[in-house]
């Protein structure tokens, strides 16, 4: 078959070809560095408890939780997001004991940083694990009252910079929690405890398995967090959260989920150029388990594209389960 001379003059297949060329030219990769690992911790010593809805994920006991972090800094990834399964009977309607500096959040954080590892410690701020009802704040006749909630997650953010925590991140999506934050850190000294914002987390569909894991799916029973948590629906309204908490003193911003919602990581991105992070949620953790245990994905495969549909998005970093397999799978 004879062509005109230069027909196709660009060939967009000739860099796929091969591996090295490939890997050459791509825009984006996914390194350990990338990766937060979200962590559950219990009480107890020598216990390892599987999360149902979570195959491979685990309740730790300090102890354990400590020998595992090792191998996660070993294998390079950068930082743990600690979430505490309090015990039923500390849970009260005020959630007080989020603000106990020897609650197990606190407890973990020391035992961490003890280790002496080149690796951070991210602590959620909201009192979903600690009260009776499940949901993030205060429940006062049926509402979360947001002045009198942000009041007890300041207090909370302290104690958890107290025991040596380097990111706090609130989860609460409370108007105006971030400069009370930030001030309450200030004033006791804690000027370097860098602000993680949950600035566009969504009330989604997604959390299930992780409401699981920490206990509180049952507090919370039929109730819902739309009043607090944004609309599925809007984007532009994600904008006008994150903006204001960059300047309330956020350092860095969160999109909960993550992929359903890659639309507002990358606005988010190039719209205000700050470090975003993406949390690739429970829901989302089950789905590609559940498929590549059902032979319909490849685990390995599935795994590492999702991670890399983040950074090509924008997002600096992703919590994502997947973190210590990823980085393993990354190492060989």
């Amino acid at each position: 078959m004879e062509f005109t001379a230069g027909f196709p003059m660009t060939r967009m297949r000739r860099v796929r070809q091969a591996a090295w060329v490939r890997g050459m030219v791509a825009e984006q990769g996914v390194s350990a560095q990338d990766l937060i690992w979200p962590v559950f911790v219990q009480e107890g010593t020598n216990t390892k408890t599987p999360i149902g809805s979570l195959t491979g994920q685990f309740r730790w006991s300090i102890d354990l939780l400590c020998e595992e972090v090792k191998k996660a800094a070993d294998l390079g990834i950068p930082a743990i997001a600690i979430f505490p399964v309090t015990p039923p009977e500390r849970k009260s309607a005020d959630g007080k004991e989020a603000t106990n500096p020897d609650n197990l959040m606190c407890r973990a954080t020391r035992a961490v940083k003890e280790l002496g590892l080149n690796l951070g410690v991210v602590c959620d701020v909201a009192l979903d694990p600690y009260t009776t009802h499940g949901h993030d704040g205060l429940l006062v006749d049926g509402r979360i009252p947001n002045d009198e909630t942000t009041e007890i997650l300041c207090q909370q953010a302290v104690v958890q910079a107290e025991a040596g925590c380097d990111i706090i991140a609130p989860s609460d999506m409370n108007d105006g929690r971030i400069s009370e934050i930030r001030v309450a850190l200030d004033e006791v000294g804690f000027t370097d405890v860098m602000i993680m914002s949950y600035a566009a987390k969504y009330a989604s569909s997604f959390y299930g398995p992780f409401r699981e894991a920490v206990g509180s799916a049952s507090n919370l029973g039929q109730g819902d967090k739309k009043t607090y948590q944004m609309n599925p629906a809007n984007t532009n309204e994600a904008l006008r959260e994150v903006a204001l908490d960059i300047s309330e003193g956020a350092d860095m911003v969160m999109v909960k989920p993550g992929m359903p919602y890659l639309d507002i990581v990358q606005r988010v991105k190039a719209t205000f150029g700050v470090p975003t992070f993406a949390y690739q949620v429970s829901g989302e953790y089950a789905m590609i388990t559940a498929a590549a245990q059902n032979g319909w994905l490849n685990r390995e495969s599935a795994m590492l594209e999702s991670l890399l549909c983040f950074k090509r998005a924008g997002a600096d970093g992703v919590l994502t389960y997947f973190a210590v397999e990823a980085a393993e799978m990354l190492k060989r």
